[in-house]
C-alpha cells in the first residue's frame, strides 16, 4: 500500500568487537534493524533496509519508475530513454565526461519491450523477490500489448507531433521533466507567448495536415532532443486509464436524469460532440484564422489531427463535463462554437488524455484568442461580451490555477474581477430578457439560452469557491450576486432533445426552479429541499463562503449566534440530500458513491465546511499560494496546536475519517490510479484540511501527556483498523505519519492537475516530520519542484 512504508531510520548502531577471522574481509558492523544481516558499510545498509520499508527515493524524471539505487536510475535512463533523443540525466553526463560511450542503440526486434526498470529492481543483489513486482511486470506486458493492438487498429490517427516553434528561445532550451508518479503538467513560462522575430520567414502558424507535414520537418531536427515523449503515446503511461480513455464512446454518453414519468433516459442522454470530417476540420481551422487577426498565435501551435480532437472531445464530456456541466453538449457544435472556447475545451480534453504539451498549447491558443477579441471590442462593456467569452475565461483560467505552477495562478487571479464584472453585466441583460416576457413562458431555445447563462454563473461562482477554498483568496463574488437568480435546472431537462412546443410547456411547468435566496434562506430556517444536484452544489458552496466569512470576521469568537445557525443550515443542507432529484447515472466514470458526481463533490465541499468551523488552517492555504511543497509542509506542522482535543472536534475527526475510508476500502492503489480521472479536482483539495487536522489530531493523541478519553480511544482505534490488513504493527505507532504519506502517495500516483502533485509532495514532507526527520532541502531541492530547465538531479543530491 502506497504510504504504509513509514520508517524511522535510528541512530546508527555501535559496533561491538568481535574475533575476526583471518581474511581480509572487513567487518559487517552495520545491522539491519529488521533482519538479521549485516553490512560493513552504513550506505549498503541503508539500500538493504529499502528492501523492507519499499522505500524507492530515486525518481526518474521521465517516466513513472522508481528506484532504491542510484546506478539503476541511471541505468534506467541510458537504456529506456536514450532512444527517446532526450537530454541525459545530468549527473550521468558528469560522471561520464571523457569517457568512451556505450552504444544504446540496439535494433528492435518487437514492438514491444519489458519494463526494463521492474527488471532491474528484481536483478538487485539486496533486493527481495516481490511477487506484487512480478505481477506489475506481467501485467505491463499485457498492457503493452494491448496498446499495441489497439495502435494498429485505431482511427484516431493524426498528425505527427507538433513541434514548438524556434523563435521562442527560452521554451526550446529546455525540456519539460516529469517527476515520479508520473503524469504531471510540466511547468510552462507563463509569460513569453507572444511571437518574436525570427530569423527566417514562416507562415501562418496555424496549419492543416498536409501543410504541417511540409513544414514539421524543418522543426524536427531542432526540437527532436528537447522534447520528451508526449504522455498520451506512451504505453508506459499508466495504461489501464489510457485504456479507459480510449475505449471512451464517441457518441452517446450518458447524462443523469429525473425518475420521472415525463423524461426517460432516451430523452435526456446527449451524444458527445464529434468533428465529422476532415472537411469540419478545416472549417474550424479556418475560423481560428479569422479570429487570429493579428497572427498573434506562437508559431509553434498546431491544430490537433481529428483523431485527437474527437478525443479530447471525448475525455472532455466524458470525464469533466459531468462535474461542472455549465456547457449544452446538443447545441455544442465544434465548427460553429466560437474558437476560444473550443481551444479551452479541447486543452481540458487533452489533460484528460495525458496529452500535457498539446494541452498547453491549446490553452495558450484559447487564452491569445480571447485576449484578442476582449481589446479589440470596440465601446467594451461586460453587458455585450457574450456568453462564450466568460465560459472561455474561466476553463483558462481552471486550467492555469490547478497547473501547480505558481505562475499560472497569479495570471487566473489577475483576471478575476474581470471575470466578475463579466458575469454581473451578463446577468444584468438576462434579467431584462427575462422582464420583457412578463411571465409567459419561454421557448425551449430561449430556455436553454437563459439556462446556460445561470449554469455559467454559477460555475464561475463555484470555480472562485474553490480559489477561496485552497488558497484563501478573498471571494471574487458574493451571494448577492444571484438574489433573485433561478438554481440550476435538473440534467434531464437541460440535455433534453429539442421537441414541439407543446410538450416542451408541459415539461417546464413540471420542473419550476426556486431561486437561490428563496433556497439560501430556508437552509437557516431548518426546512429540507428539493433541488438539482447542481443546485445542490451551489448551496453548498454559499454555505462555506458563508463559513469563511464568518472565521474571518473579528467578533467569530464570540458570535455563537451566527456559528449555530450556520451548523443549522449545514445539517439542512445535509438532509436535503436525501430529497435531492434522483438523478440516475449514466457517466462514464466509475466511484463508490450513488448518485450524480455533483452529490458527490458536494459531499466532500460539506465536510471541509464543517472541519473549518472547528480548525482555521489559513497559513497552510497562503503557503499553498506559492506552490512550495517544504514551506507547506512546515505551515502543517505548525498548525499543530490550532487542533484541539474536545467533544466538537470529535465530529470533525468522524468526518476526515469518512474522507479517507473512501479511499482505503476501495483500495488505495485502484483510487489513487483512476481517483484523477474519475473524480473531481475538488475531491484533494477539500482533503487537504481533513487529511491535515486528521494526522495532527492522531499525532497529539500519541504525544500529549494528557490520556486520551473514552472517546478519542474509540476514535483513534477506529482510523487504525483501516490499517491493520496491510501496515506492520510497528509503524500503527506512528499512525498520524502513516496517515499523511498515505495520503501523499495516493495523490501524486497519477497527476492530471499539476497541483495534486504539489499537496502529494507536501503531505510526505509532513508524514517524515510527523516521525522526527526531516530530509535535507538543498539535497531535494532539484527534484522536488520540477521547473522547465530542471534535467535531472543533481550529482551530489542524496535522491
Amino acid at each position: 500500500m502506497p504510504g504504509a512504508s513509514v520508517a524511522v531510520l535510528p541512530p546508527p548502531a555501535a559496533s561491538t568487537p568481535s574475533a575476526r577471522k583471518a581474511s581480509l574481509a572487513p567487518e559487517r558492523k552495520y545491522k539491519c534493524q529488521f533482519c538479521h544481516r549485516a553490512f560493513s558499510r552504513s550506505e549498503h545498509r541503508s539500500r538493504h533496509e529499502r528492501s523492507h520499508t519499499k522505500e524507492r527515493p530515486f525518481k526518474c524524471l521521465k517516466c513513472r519508475s522508481t528506484f532504491v539505487r542510484r546506478d539503476l536510475l541511471l541505468r534506467h535512463d541510458r537504456t529506456v530513454h536514450a532512444k527517446d533523443g532526450g537530454v541525459p540525466l545530468h549527473s550521468d553526463g558528469k560522471r561520464r565526461a571523457g569517457t568512451k560511450t556505450r552504444n544504446v542503440e540496439t535494433p528492435s526486434k518487437s514492438h514491444l519491450e519489458l519494463d526494463t526498470s521492474t527488471l532491474e529492481q528484481m536483478e538487485g543483489n539486496d533486493s527481495i523477490f516481490d511477487v506484487e513486482a512480478a505481477a506489475m511486470l506481467v501485467a505491463d506486458l499485457h498492457h503493452k500489448a494491448t496498446a499495441s493492438a489497439r495502435e494498429n487498429q485505431s482511427s484516431f490517427e493524426e498528425s505527427p507531433s507538433m513541434a514548438y516553434a524556434s523563435h521562442n528561445t527560452s521554451m526550446m532550451e529546455s525540456s519539460v521533466t516529469y517527476p515520479s508518479g508520473a503524469i504531471a503538467l510540466p511547468q510552462v513560462q507563463w509569460d513569453g507567448f507572444m511571437p518574436q522575430s525570427v530569423s527566417e520567414p514562416n507562415s501562418h502558424s496555424i496549419t492543416s495536415n498536409g501543410s504541417f507535414e511540409a513544414q514539421h520537418s524543418k522543426h524536427a531536427q531542432a526540437v527532436a532532443n528537447q522534447l520528451p515523449p508526449i504522455a498520451g503515446q506512451n504505453p508506459n503511461l499508466v495504461p489501464a486509464l489510457q485504456s479507459m480513455i480510449s475505449s471512451l464512446p464517441n457518441s452517446g454518453a450518458g447524462t443523469p436524469l429525473p425518475q420521472s414519468p415525463s423524461l426517460d433516459a432516451s430523452q435526456a442522454g446527449f451524444r458527445t460532440p464529434q468533428v465529422a470530417s476532415d472537411e469540419e476540420r478545416n472549417i474550424i481551422l479556418d475560423t481560428i484564422r479569422r479570429n487570429d487577426s493579428e497572427r498573434a498565435i506562437p508559431e509553434g501551435f498546431r491544430l490537433p489531427g481529428l483523431g485527437s480532437i474527437n478525443r479530447y472531445l471525448s475525455t472532455y464530456f466524458g470525464l469533466f463535463h459531468h462535474h461542472l456541466p455549465f456547457l449544452h453538449p446538443a447545441s455544442f457544435s465544434p465548427t460553429k462554437v466560437s474558437p476560444p472556447l473550443l481551444l479551452a475545451v479541447l486543452s481540458i480534453g487533452a489533460l484528460y488524455a495525458f496529452d500535457q504539451d498539446q494541452a498547453y498549447m491549446l490553452h495558450i491558443g484559447a487564452k491569445v484568442l480571447v485576449s484578442q477579441f476582449l481589446q479589440n471590442k470596440e465601446n467594451f462593456s461586460s453587458r455585450k461580451c457574450p456568453l462564450w467569452t466568460m465560459q472561455a475565461t474561466m476553463l483558462n483560467m481552471v486550467f492555469a490555477s490547478w497547473s501547480g505552477d505558481p505562475k499560472g495562478l497569479e495570471w487566473a487571479c489577475s483576471i478575476k474581477s474581470l471575470l466578475a464584472n463579466m458575469v454581473a453585466g451578463n446577468r444584468y441583460e438576462l434579467k431584462l430578457r427575462q422582464d420583457a416576457r412578463s411571465g409567459s413562458t419561454p421557448s425551449q431555445a430561449e430556455w436553454v439560452e437563459d439556462e446556460g447563462c445561470r449554469r455559467t454563473y454559477y460555475a464561475v461562482y463555484i470555480f472562485f469557491g474553490l480559489l477561496t477554498l485552497t488558497y484563501n483568496h478573498t471571494p471574487a463574488m458574493g451571494f448577492n450576486e444571484f438574489e433573485d437568480l433561478q438554481l440550476p435546472s435538473t440534467e434531464a431537462l437541460w440535455n433534453m432533445p429539442t421537441v414541439d412546443e407543446a410538450t416542451w410547456t408541459d415539461y417546464y411547468k413540471q420542473s419550476p426552479a426556486a431561486t437561490f435566496l428563496e433556497s439560501h434562506d430556508r437552509l437557516f430556517q431548518g426546512e429540507a429541499l428539493r433541488y438539482s444536484a447542481f443546485a445542490t452544489r451551489v448551496m453548498i458552496n454559499a454555505l462555506f463562503l458563508e463559513v469563511w466569512y464568518h472565521k474571518r470576521s473579528p467578533e467569530a469568537l464570540q458570535d455563537v449566534v451566527t456559528e449555530y445557525k450556520l451548523r443549522l443550515a449545514l445539517e439542512t443542507w445535509e438532509k436535503s440530500l436525501d430529497l435531492c432529484e434522483p438523478e440516475a447515472v449514466l457517466v462514464p466514470l466509475s466511484a463508490p458513491h450513488k448518485g450524480h458526481p455533483l452529490l458527490f463533490n458536494a459531499k466532500a465541499l460539506y465536510r471541509n465546511a464543517r472541519a473549518r468551523l472547528e480548525v482555521d488552517l489559513k497559513a497552510v492555504q497562503e503557503a499553498l499560494r506559492y506552490h512550495d511543497p517544504y514551506e507547506v509542509a512546515a505551515a502543517m506542522s505548525h498548525a499543530r496546536d490550532r487542533v484541539k482535543r474536545s467533544s466538537e472536534m470529535l465530529k470533525v475527526i468522524q468526518e476526515c475519517y469518512n474522507c479517507i475510508e473512501t479511499a482505503v476500502v476501495q483500495g488505495v492503489r485502484w483510487v489513487a490510479r483512476t481517483s484523477p480521472t474519475n473524480w473531481s479536482v475538488e475531491h484533494p483539495l477539500c482533503g487537504l484540511d481533513l487529511m491535515i487536522i486528521l494526522s495532527l489530531w492522531l499525532y497529539r493523541l500519541e504525544h500529549d501527556e494528557e490520556p486520551a478519553t473514552r472517546e478519542e480511544l474509540a476514535m483513534y482505534n477506529q482510523v487504525r483498523q483501516l490499517f491493520v490488513k496491510d501496515v506492520e504493527e510497528r509503524y500503527l505507532s506512528q499512525l498520524s505519519s502513516v496517515v499523511a504519506r498515505l495520503w501523499g502517495s495516493m495523490l501524486d500516483e497519477v497527476v492530471v492537475w499539476g497541483i495534486t502533485r504539489r499537496l502529494g509532495e507536501s503531505f510526505k514532507l509532513h508524514s517524515q516530520a510527523l516521525v522526527g526527520y526531516v530530509d535535507d532541502l538543498e539535497a531535494s531541492s532539484n527534484v522536488s519542484t520540477p521547473s522547465m530547465i530542471s534535467q535531472g538531479a543533481d550529482e551530489d543530491s542524496v535522491y
